[in-house]
């Protein structure tokens, strides 16, 4: 029985992450869920965006789905954005966000990558200091050896378990700006490389953060997984989510060496709040993330494939075009999903009584 947090957030989070632990259940996890409150809504009530409570709660559990968090584009003191507080405070220092051709109008074919990103430093650590009133305002972007190294060998082993299915040698490719960004590119960037070197049979190679943008939409297809700093990550997996779909679809998983907190790479969406046509689809593949991460790899391929198979049938949301709620294309894949636990217990079944 695993025991996971279930954390909705603000604005579609509320909606879509429930649907993903409706989808759990319909495939037979064993699980207790725990759900807690985090948020910008939570912090305009009561001054606490991550309650000590939540964050406990949290980290008791074996793994925790995240919705979405609604955040200011103004300073707002005594606010932190709780899914930065809760990678740092749960050490997840490796974000995986998969980019995979979909079976929707919007989606390029032949697209098979991930995009690891250093999960706990770059500019992430929100040091700026206002020089100049009004005028000027210094950021701190912080790169550290160690982080740069946990982050590296993480990409380096999913390169090497990736490549069976895929059928192709592995290939790393180590993302920067190092060409202008001298010391701190520089020393992830070596430190990438140095940790590479030492994964045999891994075919390895660098790139300008500018041109992998370029290539990325020229040519998405030559590229196996991809690694790079905290904010590049950021931009290059949201590219990379726009050609195979969009973020509609686009799961992540934030891991560290005994946790992992998987959740959508979209936002909260408070326009589309409320209405009961948020796309659930990037939260249950999170989900399928987070069961993989969890040792339960049947039940996350079938996850992925109930997603699919609902994308093929033309039960969508209106962000890929279609009419359907947020409901129903809930129900559609648990439809799925129910079928295909069906038919693997009878081949489990028979195989135990062969």
């Amino acid at each position: 029985m695993y025991r996971i947090a279930l954390i909705p957030g603000d604005g579609i989070g509320l909606e879509v992450v429930p649907a993903a632990a409706t989808v759990l259940r319909a495939g037979g996890l064993p699980v207790e869920f725990v759900e807690v409150e985090a948020g910008f809504e939570l912090f305009r009530r009561t001054g606490e965006a991550l309650p000590r409570e939540t964050l406990a709660t949290v980290a008791a559990c074996d793994a925790a789905l995240f919705g979405a968090v609604s955040s200011p584009s103004t300073r707002t003191p005594g606010y932190a954005s709780p899914i930065l507080t809760l990678r740092k405070e749960l050490d997840l220092y490796a974000n995986i966000r998969p980019a995979r051709s979909a079976p929707v109008a919007g989606s390029r074919p032949d697209i098979d990558l991930v995009i690891v990103r250093e999960n706990t430093e770059c500019l992430y650590v929100k040091q700026e200091t206002e020089v100049e009133p009004g005028e000027r305002v210094v950021a701190q972007r912080v790169i550290t050896r160690r982080a740069s190294a946990r982050v590296a060998r993480v990409a380096c082993e999913l390169a090497l378990r990736r490549a069976p299915q895929r059928g192709k040698p592995p290939l790393l490719t180590v993302v920067h700006k190092a060409n202008v960004l001298a010391l701190s590119d520089g020393l992830f960037r070596t430190t990438a490389l140095d940790v590479a070197a030492g994964t045999p049979g891994l075919a390895v190679e660098e790139q300008l953060v500018d041109s992998m943008v370029y290539r990325l939409i020229r040519e998405p297809e030559r590229y196996d997984v991809v690694v790079t700093t905290n904010l590049y990550g950021d931009i290059v997996s949201d590219a990379a989510a726009a050609l195979v779909g969009g973020l509609g679809l686009a799961p992540s998983a934030n891991v560290g060496d005994r946790f992992v907190l998987a959740e959508p790479v979209h936002g909260s969406a408070p326009d589309l709040a409320g209405k009961g046509i948020a796309n659930p689809l990037a939260t249950v593949s999170a989900a399928a993330l987070l069961c993989a991460h969890l040792g339960e790899t049947a039940l996350a391929a079938r996850l992925e494939r109930a997603v699919d198979a609902v994308l093929r049938s033309g039960v969508v949301t209106p962000d890929l075009g279609g009419r359907a709620t947020t409901q129903e294309v809930t129900h559609a894949v648990c439809r799925e999903v129910e079928t295909a636990r069906a038919a693997y217990e009878i081949v489990g079944g028979a195989r135990a009584a062969a």
